[in-house]
């Protein structure tokens, strides 16, 4: 990467392209010019340089073809819209009204769903786009939105503004040269990271010099994996927010889609839930039974037809041609699967839709889930998952700012064996053995980071120095360096290079920063170079125990490793400090070594790898630090409840493994009498990963056999304590072996014998993770041979990838920025909250949803197999039972809010009882209520209520039931009586199901009985002027007035109940469920047997 001078007077950008085929790479090289624009044809990835991002679906003009496509590519929809084009083409027995007005209902409401959230979209690439943005032009400062820039443009920046494109760092108002930046939205961290202006540029400070720059930069085309032009620290990312800093200066090099933002922005797939699947494979099942009522009686037809005294009347005979014709049968096939069609439920997704879209506010109105101390409440990001939280099998979980508060504390140092805490740092009394490097070792904390010093509390969530002489506040990119200089006291600023830090007298001593060797999450360590006021050069280095001891050539390595490894053991996040004295000669070498890897364009960072590897070594140990980061409120409780749920927690976390290990002690996660089992580098050295496998497999699965005797015997209560018996932790190294293919290429047996040492242990810590690796763990576990359903929660943006890969992703709304909360499908304020999410809100969504898919295919049985008997009796001429009406309204008014609101409101168990007996999550595990069994149960009780209704209004009208003045009731009445008895079965049987009445409850249930009954004497009683017959004027007044119909419906109603209520008693007094045993603990209270059984 270069940047020289040239010769052009205005603004210019000059795309091209050079291949260079390296290795099977093809290189894509981009200058760029400071002229005008002109742009290259051959280059396709800069032809849109302006700066307007979409990320909206629909247009104006394109919504309504493209939403009516995504939508019947619904295969529902897709089969309602046949069945309608079927009505309108050939003579059907119903009017496609039947079929359009509730496809037409379904549709409207999607798409105006649809349509909202995408009109929301539009809202925020409004805000985003038309962003006013300051940019130079002949010398001044113009100001125009933020989607009109273009690749070239020279932009200032002010303090708390977004960066509008990706810039390359030109100036600032800092005499340094840097500018300090929160990268929250990019990668999930809220501290504040130093960015360092182009060197030959960052004395330009006003609009005048900056735009009399002519130069060229060098870089690639855009890329989601970009090396980033002149260095990391000199490209500003779009979504950025520049801190600290009054304004900069940069040139856009990147802008719109093309930024690198917006290419590394990754869709959420589709995720779909258990309960989703079994609907549609109900769906399939009735749609086979559809096709089988259309193909039976279709051939009963054409055997009733073949008996001459059975065919048509002699005045509607068809003639010979018309008998030979075969398109004839496959027209009846077509007009008896209209007939029945009802059986599959098109209503039933619009229900479900409004059921999870409104149900979700119930999450996030709960008071208990609100967080005081960050004004912050559960937010639902999706409610298409909302029943999925009934159904976690498997929780993975981060340890940093999830389980943990991310909130240092500085506890202890210890400096040539001594450990001083920091009340008495500055009151120790210095030994003269060690006066020298406890003075060096506290000059290391105080210049070894990265913290800035800002002199007033106007920034949010960031530490208040209260010990300094003035009012301060520390910024910095890491907490553990604002928790170390807070527990020293001692650094006072960093103003142009030069740092101020208060020696043991309380004097003032400056050192000029020289270099800072940037810390990475390879290395795991950082250095910086600096100079002292007599000219001394130091470099001064801190970092993990296991990056420092193997750089050290002299110190009390033994006793200051044993108190790293004391501190570990104890959760505390510990750090070596190690230092050595520079020569003149030595510096210079090393300014080389460092300045020509920046300028690398190729392999910058492996370049500057090898430079820190050579620069930072022969060490002398002074020392180490401890900090804790303290354990969330009730996190144990959370845990232990999940347990004792029967969900497996598993723990990833990039921290090394004693002290997550005693994270997971300290959470309940891991007992004092677990075994802890290791599948770590450490042991595979010892042994083969072959060996360690199945050592560790015959360890597990021995144990296994032991307490298999025993499941029957325990309680469930006890089972779930007494099972805590192995802990298993891996590490990533150990980890990328199991995974890595073999010789033979196949990784499957290793990672098949890993699984089942997992599935053997009560939890599991893996340590020392990357983000890639814990998405692989989600993965490898979701897609094992039982499919368990899967839970990640995470509170940075390195827990994003397991978030996206896990069935339900939830976010910590935490100290390490949004980005985990913005891609989870749920996210809470704190990890306690998690136990009301799952034992309670999602079971009540699982049961409530259960009942209404279970509902709707009951209540469809019952209004479409009355339909199927009629053809017996009809000389299966196609004709309808009930009336058009009746058969339009049915699932979209009579019966539709009870059931709604019932997946709204139901509560079969106290919400307390749910949280106080953690085991009634199991009672709806591994989607128990969706299973075959309770769905064969439904459709054999809606087929017996459809008998009972039919064949009992048969032998009512078999003995010639009339009215009051004589007359018969004809086809039409018999129909509504059928109708009649329908409509106050199911709705009736909803309410023997409803534990939880509300008025609102008894209003819906009771409210749309009434409205049946005021629809149909309207409807009966009225002549209608728009319509050209009126077959049912006066049928149901008819029937209401015969005595018999009554007894009738009354009787019918009561048959139709009885089995299923005698069932619930039989099952709730002799195999109850967990969830009934709370209650049976009270039947010796009077009045409790009467209760349960109602």
């Amino acid at each position: 990467m270069y940047c020289y001078l040239c010769h052009f007077t205005k603004l210019q950008i000059i795309c091209k392209i050079s291949r260079e085929i390296c290795s099977h790479l093809l290189l894509f090289t981009a200058i760029v010019y400071f002229e005008k624009y002109v742009c290259n044809a051959n280059n396709n990835s800069l032809t849109n340089t302006d700066n307007l991002c979409i990320c909206f679906q629909y247009t104006f003009w394109n919504f309504i073809p493209k939403n009516l496509f995504e939508q019947f590519r619904r295969i529902a929809n897709f089969y309602f819209l046949i069945i309608f084009l079927v009505q309108l083409i050939i003579d059907t027995p119903t009017s496609p009204v039947t079929s359009g007005l509730p496809l037409l209902f379904v549709i409207t409401v999607t798409a105006i769903k649809q349509g909202y959230e995408d009109w929301l979209r539009h809202k925020a690439d409004n805000a985003m786009n038309q962003c006013p943005v300051h940019f130079i032009q002949h010398g001044k400062l113009v100001r125009k939105q933020s989607r009109k820039l273009r690749v070239g443009d020279i932009v200032m920046v002010k303090e708390d503004e977004t960066f509008p494109c990706d810039l390359i760092f030109l100036s600032s108002s800092r005499g340094d040269g840097t500018c300090f930046v929160t990268t929250a939205s990019l990668d999930g961290e809220s501290s504040h990271k130093t960015y360092y202006a182009v060197q030959d540029t960052k004395a330009f400070h006003n609009e005048q010099e900056i735009d009399a720059l002519h130069a060229t930069i060098e870089c690639e085309q855009p890329q989601p994996d970009l090396y980033k032009p002149l260095g990391s620290e000199n490209l500003l990312l779009r979504g950025a927010t520049l801190k600290n800093t009054e304004k900069i200066f940069g040139v856009a090099i990147y802008t719109g889609m093309e930024t690198k933002m917006a290419l590394n922005y990754q869709a959420k797939s589709q995720k779909r839930s258990a309960v989703e699947k079994s609907m549609n494979v109900f769906l399939i099942v009735y749609l086979c039974i559809l096709i089988s009522k259309a193909l039976i009686n279709t051939v009963l037809k054409y055997v009733w037809q073949s008996e001459p005294f059975r065919d048509e009347p002699w005045y509607n005979q068809k003639t010979e041609p018309e008998r030979k014709r075969n398109l004839v049968s496959f027209t009846d096939f077509l007009a008896f699967m209209v007939l029945f069609n009802y059986i599959i439920p098109v209503s039933m997704y619009v229900t479900v839709e409004m059921q999870k879209f409104l149900g979700s506010y119930f999450l996030t109105w709960d008071e208990e889930m609100f967080d005081e101390d960050t004004g912050e409440g559960p937010l639902v990001n999706t409610s298409d998952l909302n029943e999925e939280l009934g159904q976690i099998e498997y929780v993975f979980t981060d340890k940093t700012g999830t389980l943990t508060e991310n909130n240092m504390e500085f506890v202890e140092c210890c400096i040539e064996g001594h450990v001083y805490v920091p009340h008495y740092i500055n009151t120790i009394s210095y030994f003269d053995h060690t006066l020298h490097y406890e003075e060096l070792f506290f000059r290391a904390l105080c210049l070894c980071h990265t913290v800035q010093v800002k002199d007033d509390d106007s920034v949010d969530g960031l530490k208040k120095n209260q010990f300094s002489r003035r009012s301060c506040i520390y910024i910095s990119s890491s907490p553990d360096e604002v928790a170390l200089v807070e527990g020293i006291q001692r650094y006072v600023c960093n103003q142009d290079n030069f740092m101020e830090i208060l020696n043991r007298e309380n004097n003032l001593e400056k050192f000029e920063l020289l270099e800072v060797l940037s810390f990475d999450s390879v290395r795991r360590r950082m250095s910086v170079i600096v100079k002292s006021s007599t000219g001394d050069i130091f470099l001064f280095c801190k970092g993990a125990d296991s990056s420092i001891f193997p750089r050290v050539k002299e110190g009390k390595i033994d006793q200051i490793r044993s108190r790293v490894e004391r501190n570990a053991v104890e959760g505390l996040r510990t750090l070596c400090v190690a230092y050595k004295k520079l020569t003149a000669e030595e510096y210079s070498n090393a300014q080389k070594l460092l300045q020509n890897a920046k300028l690398a364009l190729q392999d910058r960072e492996k370049k500057l790898a090898e430079v820190y590897e050579k620069i930072e070594r022969d060490f002398i140990l002074l020392g180490a630090t401890a900090v804790e980061d303290r354990l969330q409120e009730k996190a144990a409780d959370t845990i232990e409840a999940l347990q004792k749920a029967g969900i497996k927690v598993w723990v990833l976390t990039g921290d090394k493994m004693e002290t997550a290990a005693a994270t997971c002690y300290a959470c309940k996660l891991f007992r004092r009498n677990t075994q802890i089992l290791e599948l770590t580098t450490k042991k595979i050295e010892e042994q083969s990963l072959h060996d360690v496998l199945f050592d560790l497999s015959k360890t597990v699965l021995r144990h296994n056999e032991f307490y298999s005797d025993l499941v029957c015997i325990l309680s469930l209560n006890r089972l779930s304590t007494d099972m805590q018996d192995y802990g298993l932790i891996i590490d990533g190294a150990a980890l990328s072996l199991i995974m890595k293919p073999r010789q033979d290429g196949s990784s499957a047996n290793y990672r098949e014998l890993f699984l089942e040492i997992c599935r053997n242990c009560s939890a599991v810590l893996c340590c020392r993770m990357a983000p890639l690796q814990k998405a692989q763990i989600v993965k490898l576990i979701k897609l094992s041979k039982e499919h368990p359903i899967t839970l990640a929660i995470g509170d940075g943006a390195n827990d994003v990838s397991m978030i996206l890969e896990a069935h339900v992703g939830i976010g910590i709304i935490g100290k390490e920025g949004r980005q985990a909360a913005r891609n989870s499908d749920y996210a809470i304020p704190k990890f306690k909250h998690l136990k009301k999410m799952l034992l309670v809100h999602g079971h009540f969504y699982y049961v409530r949803i259960s009942e209404l898919v279970q509902y709707f295919f009951y209540k469809n049985v019952c209004f479409i197999f009355p339909q199927f008997l009629y053809q017996f009796f009809c000389g299966f001429s196609q004709q309808t039972l009930y009336d058009t009406a009746y058969l339009t309204l049915y699932n979209i008014s009579f019966t539709s809010l009870p059931i709604l609101l019932y997946g709204l409101m139901e509560q079969h168990v106290s919400a307390d009882t749910l949280k106080r007996e953690p085991s009634l999550y199991r009672d709806v595990a591994k989607n128990a209520l969706l299973r075959w069994r309770a769905f064969i149960y439904w459709t054999f009780l809606g087929v017996f209520d459809a008998v009972v209704f039919f064949f009992g209004a048969y032998f009512l009208f078999d003995n010639t039931v009339v009215t009051s003045n004589g007359q018969m009731f004809g086809n039409w009445t018999f129909g509504t009586l059928v109708f009649t008895v329908l409509v106050f079965t199911v709705t009736l049987k909803l309410a023997l199901d409803t534990h939880y009445w509300t008025w609102i409850n008894h209003f819906m249930i009771w409210g749309s009985l009434v409205f049946y009954i005021i629809f149909s004497l309207l409807w009966g009683g009225i002549i209608w002027p728009f319509l050209n017959y009126q077959r049912m004027y006066y049928v149901f007044m008819q029937m209401l007035s015969s005595g018999p119909a009554w007894l009738g419906i009354i009787l019918l109603i009561t048959v139709s109940l009885l089995p299923d209520v005698l069932k619930k008693v039989l099952c709730r007094q002799l195999w109850p469920t967990i969830s009934m045993r709370p209650d049976r603990r009270h039947l010796h209270q009077p009045g409790q047997q009467l209760f349960l059984l109602l």
